[in-house]
């Protein structure tokens, strides 16, 4: 199954390449923005299905003297550059547009503008074919690679399936981008005094592709910042320790994740007086509880008797008063 879930990814990602860079030599040809950004919003899909690929290759490599939690943060530094450089290229078009839009002293080719947005809507439609399968389907720019409680490099194939559901949905957002295309070359071909209608797909193009990638660079910044995963809730983490038998509180809840889908936590906790015997117990529930209940990827449990402190300052003035 996993092998079958790298296949479709990869001769998805050569069928985005491929057509990528038909589609940015057709636009050219065609002076026209709306096919190059349409392209451009390939290429973000292209770096979502590359993603995927990297996390699971990352996923099947062991960690290292020097790198002892592995190389996942690399699929982040891939997302980081692939975000900034599809920023960099749609600043570039829509400065176009703008430039387009005051100054009208430009033409388009309408028959190759409209044989490249047909091709487009041919190829989407391949990748929906290859892509399509059965179940419902989800919309994740960095999909998780392995299920709740599994262990490294232990995969689940149901989790694997996400990669191919999000590579679906994003064929049908392309799908949808190219039948826009097509309609605006139409347009142009047929009145090109309506030639305007070509700055205005990339004005939405442009739009729809900051909304598709926000999601990609907040994930990214709460990764490098080690903040806890959206999908997770520490005080409720906390509550469902604390429920644990022998369980005097918890001192310490430390939750960030490695890359997306792989959550890990440092959790300190205190055992009521007289139960150190239960210390193995304890353990096995609270580790049961991270990654089966919650699906951390990893987590380390420290545990230790509870110890009423000493309030060392009035002991203090205690022994200094006459």
């Amino acid at each position: 199954r996993q092998r079958r879930v790298r296949t479709r990814l990869t001769l998805a990602a050569a069928l985005y390449l491929l057509f990528m860079v038909g589609e940015l030599v057709g636009g050219y040809i065609a002076n026209s923005l709306a096919v190059m950004t349409d392209a451009l919003h390939m290429l973000t899909d292209l770096s979502a299905i590359v993603l995927t690929l990297l996390a699971l290759w990352l996923s099947s490599k062991s960690p290292t003297r020097r790198f002892t939690f592995g190389f996942h943060r690399l699929e982040v530094l891939s997302a980081m550059v692939s975000v900034l450089l599809v920023y960099i290229l749609m600043g570039f078009l829509l400065y176009e547009a703008v430039q387009r839009t005051v100054h009208t002293n430009y033409d388009i080719n309408g028959d190759i503008m409209i044989i490249t947005a047909a091709v487009g809507v041919a190829v989407n439609l391949i990748m929906g074919l290859l892509l399509n399968q059965s179940g419902r389907h989800s919309h994740s720019h960095l999909p998780p690679t392995s299920s709740p409680g599994a262990g490294p490099g232990e995969h689940r194939p149901v989790q694997d399936s996400l990669a191919v559901r999000a590579a679906f949905v994003h064929a049908l957002g392309d799908l949808v981008q190219s039948v826009g295309v097509l309609i605006a070359a139409y347009i142009i071909r047929f009145k090109p005094e309506y030639k305007i209608a070509d700055p205005i797909c990339t004005y939405v193009f442009s739009l729809l592709m900051a909304f598709t990638t926000f999601r990609i660079v907040w994930d990214t910044v709460v990764i490098i910042l080690e903040g806890v995963p959206s999908h997770l809730n520490v005080d409720r983490i906390k509550d469902a320790l604390m429920k644990i038998e022998d369980v005097y509180s918890v001192e310490d809840l430390n939750i960030w994740s490695l890359t997306s889908g792989k959550s890990t936590a440092i959790v300190h906790m205190q055992l009521i007086p007289g139960s150190a015997s239960k210390w193995e117990e304890v353990q096995s529930k609270a580790k049961h509880l991270l990654l089966d209940t919650f699906g951390l990827y990893k987590c380390t449990i420290q545990l230790q008797s509870y110890r009423q402190e000493v309030d060392r300052t009035c002991a203090s003035c205690q022994s200094s008063s006459p």
